[in-house]
């Protein structure tokens, strides 16, 4: 059974007024019963006069809800025929009548599950943006961990109110995708080889910082080992701590040069070295491209 809502603050004040006011008006009555038929009809004639003047002054009537609420009150008691005397039309007292027997008998017009709370509608918008990889039931299980209990479907249609996905689609991160994110402090290196007019090869080993593209000259050698790559990896460590700089990832490929030595010395400067998939140019695509722009500047 649906019982109904009991009135606000709004109509309770409405109602203390109209209260205040049917008592003057009550007392008014008295006193004016109290008078002669004679001194009545004469009082009426002069407010009818003072009305009519007044109509032809005011175009539109400014009357606060108690003294319409009175107005309609009234006119349930006074004769239709009577209804002249009053300031507006008999179609606006009648809807006045309607608004005031409405009021009293208003239903919540809400029906289903109440709204989420502002502060779990922004965690759960802030969780889904901050993990562009998590579904709604995923987001589902995060809050329950935190000890907050929603619904599935009710995160699903929040994430669908905030224009996000509520099922995207799981991806594997790719190299690509990888660099740009992290291209601060990533720093890929490579070789590439140097003819010389006497037909001596030399090898070439720089590094480059993904994120400027600067690049830092390792070593030009005719005969690289793995000791000679572990020196040059330890004199840029230093030139870069120098300049208060750091290596978080280090990009290399497969070459048996780089030995255990040379991943060590990143490794020590919590550094991490990743190595390049087999037969995948792309991981080192920057190496590749930016090899002759490193010797020509040297």
């Amino acid at each position: 059974m649906v019982t109904p809502r009991y009135p606000d603050r709004e109509a309770a004040l409405v109602l203390s007024k109209l209260a205040y006011l049917t008592l003057c008006r009550s007392i008014r009555l008295f006193v004016l019963l109290a008078r002669s038929d004679a001194a009545k009809d004469l009082e009426i004639l002069v407010l009818r006069h003072q009305l009519t003047v007044l109509r032809r002054q005011v175009s539109r009537f400014k009357l606060e809800p108690a003294d319409r609420a009175l107005l309609a009150a009234v006119s349930r008691v006074l004769p239709r025929s009577r209804w002249s005397c009053f300031l507006v039309k008999p179609e606006t007292l009648l809807r006045w009548h309607r608004r005031l027997v409405a009021g009293a008998w208003t239903y919540p017009h809400r029906i289903g599950r109440p709204p989420l709370d502002q502060d779990v509608q922004q965690l759960i918008v802030r969780l889904a943006r901050e993990n562009s990889h998590w579904g709604y039931q995923r987001i589902q299980g995060e809050l329950l961990r935190l000890g907050v209990r929603v619904s599935a479907t009710a995160i699903r249609t929040t994430l669908r109110r905030h224009g996000l996905d509520p099922a995207p689609r799981r991806t594997t991160t790719t190299w690509q995708a990888f660099l740009r994110q992290q291209a601060a402090g990533i720093m890929a290196c490579d070789f590439f080889t140097v003819d010389t007019v006497w037909l001596k090869r030399l090898y070439v080993l720089f590094f480059i910082e993904v994120d400027t593209r600067r690049v830092h000259l390792g070593g030009v050698t005719a005969h690289p080992n793995g000791c000679w790559v572990t020196q040059q990896a330890r004199n840029l460590v230093l030139v870069l701590s120098e300049r208060g700089r750091q290596v978080r990832y280090l990009v290399r490929d497969r070459d048996a040069k780089f030995s255990r030595g040379f991943d060590q010395v990143f490794r020590s400067e919590d550094g991490e070295v990743l190595v390049t998939p087999v037969r995948a140019p792309s991981p080192s695509a920057g190496c590749g491209r930016s090899a002759p722009t490193a010797w020509t500047g040297s």
